[in-house]
C-alpha cells in the first residue's frame, strides 16, 4: 500500500511539473514572440497635415483674415463723386437766353492723413487676425498630438493589460492543478490510516508486549498520516483561495479594459473631430515612440515665447492700430475740401437786331466746399475711445504675458517630471527584466515557484507601461512648449 500511494505521489508530482514547464514554454512563446501591428514612422505628422488643412476652426480663423484684408482698399479710396443734373420742365429766362438745365459734380477730399492712417489701422487689424489664424493652427497641432499621445496610451495599457489577464489565467491554471493535486493526495492519505488501525487491533489479540510495541509504532503512523493530511488540506485551502484571488483581479482587469475601451471610443471621436472628417475613423498610433528633444534650453524658451507667441503679436497689432485710429480721428476733426465744377446748359433765344447775344453758349462754373466741424464733442470722443482702447490693449498684453508665462511653468513642470519618470521607470524596468531573467534560471533548476515567475514577468510589465505613459508625457511636453513658442511643425 505504501509503495501505491508514493507511486502514486511521485506520478502526480512528474504530471505538475510537466505541467508547470508546458505553462513557461507558452508564457515564453507569448511575451517574447515579436506583434505585428500597423507601423507608419510619420504617421502623427501626416495626422498633422490633415488637421492643418481641413480643421473647421484653422479654415474659419483664415477667412476671417482674408475678409480683414479687404477692408483695407475701403478705407483707403476716396468717396464716391457726387453727380446732380437739374432740367427745368419751362426753361428759366434769363437776360440773353433760357437756361434749360444745371449738372454738378463733386468730389469730397479728407484732411491729409486720413486715408494714409484709416489704411494702417485696417492693415494691422489684418495682422491681428493673422495672428489669431496663426494661434488656432498652433493650439490645433497641440491638440492633435496630445490627444494622439492620450490614445497611445489608452492602446498600449490595453494591451499590457490583456497581457497581464492571459498571465492571471495561466496563474489560475497551475493554482488550479495544484489544488486537485492537493485533494487528490489527501483522499489517499486517509485509506492508509484507516489500514493502520485495523493492522494494530489485530496484533493487539495476539500479545500484549506486541501489541504495546505496535500500538506505539502505529500511534505515531497515524500521527504523521494526519499531519500530512492535515498540510494537503492546508494546501488546497491555499489553492483555493489563489483562485478566487485570481479571479478577483482578473476581474477588476477585464473591468478596467472596458472603461478603456470606452474612454478610447471618446479620444478617437475627439481626434477626428480636430481632422474634420467621420468620428469612427481608425486612428493608428503604432507600436512605439520616439522620445522628442527640445531644440532650446528651457531659460530660452521663456524669450522665445515673449517673443513669437501670436497671441502676444496680435496685442501688439491692435495697439499699434489704436494708435493709428487715434491719428486719423484727429485729423478727421479738420475740414474736408470738396472740389466740383457746375455746368449750366442755356439755350437760344431771339434778341434785337444789333444787340450783343449770348445766346446759346452754356455756362462753366468751378466750386469749391468746405465742411466746418464746429461739433468738436463726437470728435473729442471718438479720440478718446482711441485711446482708452489702446490702453485696454496695454493691459491686456500684460495680462496674456502673464498667463503664458504660468503655461510656462505648467508645461515645464511636466516637462520634467515626465523625464525624471523616464529615467526612472526605464531603470526599473530594467531591474525587472533582470529580475526575472534570474527567477526564470531559478526555475529550470526547480529552486522557486512558476508563480513567482509570474508574477515578476506581470511587475516587468507594469514597469512598461509606465514608461510608456512616462514618454507620452514627456512628448505632450515639448508639444506645448512648441504651442506657446510658436514653433509650428506643419507650415
Amino acid at each position: 500500500m505504501k509503495e501505491k500511494i508514493f507511486n502514486k505521489t511521485k506520478l502526480n508530482t512528474t504530471i505538475i511539473g510537466a505541467k508547470m514547464k508546458y505553462i513557461l514554454i507558452v508564457i515564453c512563446f507569448n511575451i517574447f514572440l515579436p506583434v505585428s501591428a500597423y507601423s507608419q514612422s510619420d504617421s502623427l505628422y501626416h495626422y498633422l497635415e490633415i488637421a492643418a488643412k481641413n480643421n473647421p476652426t484653422v479654415l474659419q480663423r483664415f477667412s476671417e483674415y482674408k475678409a480683414a484684408l479687404q477692408k483695407v482698399p475701403q478705407v483707403g479710396s476716396l468717396s464716391d463723386p457726387e453727380l446732380s443734373v437739374g432740367v427745368f420742365l419751362t426753361p428759366m429766362d434769363l437776360i440773353d437766353g433760357k437756361q434749360i438745365a444745371d449738372i454738378r459734380l463733386m468730389q469730397m477730399f479728407p484732411w491729409f492723413g486720413v486715408l494714409k492712417y484709416s489704411k494702417d489701422e485696417m492693415s494691422l487689424m489684418a495682422n491681428a487676425k493673422f495672428e489669431l489664424f496663426r494661434d488656432a493652427k498652433l493650439q490645433v497641432l497641440y491638440d492633435v498630438q496630445r490627444t494622439w499621445y492620450e490614445l497611445y496610451k489608452i492602446e498600449k495599457d490595453i494591451s499590457i493589460s490583456q497581457k497581464n489577464i492571459d498571465i492571471l489565467k495561466l496563474i489560475e491554471r497551475l493554482a488550479l492543478v495544484r489544488y486537485k493535486s492537493a485533494a487528490s493526495a489527501s483522499a489517499y492519505t486517509y485509506p492508509q490510516r484507516e489500514s493502520n488501525s485495523s493492522i494494530s487491533s489485530q496484533t493487539g489479540s495476539s500479545s500484549m508486549q506486541t501489541t504495546g510495541q505496535s500500538g506505539m509504532s502505529n500511534t505515531n503512523q497515524s500521527s504523521g498520516s494526519m499531519q500530512k493530511s492535515n498540510m494537503n488540506s492546508a494546501q488546497g485551502t491555499s489553492g483555493l483561495v489563489d483562485i478566487y484571488r485570481i479571479q478577483i483581479e482578473t476581474g477588476d482587469l477585464e473591468n478596467n479594459i472596458a472603461l478603456l475601451r470606452n474612454q478610447q471610443q471618446s479620444v478617437v471621436a475627439q481626434f477626428n473631430s480636430y481632422l474634420n472628417r467621420p468620428v469612427i475613423s481608425p486612428v493608428y498610433t503604432g507600436d512605439n515612440i520616439i522620445i522628442d528633444s527640445l531644440d532650446l534650453s528651457l531659460t530660452s524658451v521663456s524669450d522665445s515665447i515673449l517673443a513669437h507667441n501670436p497671441m502676444l503679436t496680435m496685442l501688439d497689432y491692435e495697439k499699434q492700430s489704436q494708435e493709428a485710429r487715434k491719428k486719423m480721428v484727429t485729423r478727421m476733426g479738420y475740414p474736408m475740401v470738396g472740389l466740383g465744377v457746375n455746368y449750366s446748359v442755356i439755350g437760344i433765344t431771339p434778341t434785337p437786331m444789333g444787340m450783343p447775344s449770348m445766346n446759346g453758349k452754356d455756362m462753366i462754373m468751378p466750386m469749391i466746399v468746405l465742411t466746418l466741424p464746429v461739433y468738436r464733442k463726437k470728435y473729442n470722443a471718438m479720440r478718446n475711445e482711441a485711446e482708452f482702447m489702446k490702453e485696454a490693449s496695454s493691459e491686456n498684453y500684460l495680462a496674456t504675458a502673464n498667463s503664458l508665462q504660468t503655461e510656462y511653468y505648467q508645461a515645464v513642470s511636466l516637462y520634467k517630471d515626465a523625464q525624471r519618470r523616464v529615467k526612472l521607470y526605464d531603470r526599473q524596468y530594467e531591474l525587472a527584466s533582470k529580475s526575472f531573467d534570474l527567477i526564470l534560471k531559478d526555475f529550470s533548476t526547480s529552486s522557486s515557484e512558476l508563480t513567482d515567475v509570474l508574477r515578476s514577468r506581470q511587475q516587468t510589465l507594469d514597469y512598461e507601461l509606465k514608461k510608456v505613459e512616462a514618454v507620452a508625457d514627456f512628448n505632450t511636453a515639448i508639444a506645448w512648449l512648441n504651442r506657446l513658442m510658436a514653433n509650428l511643425q506643419i507650415q
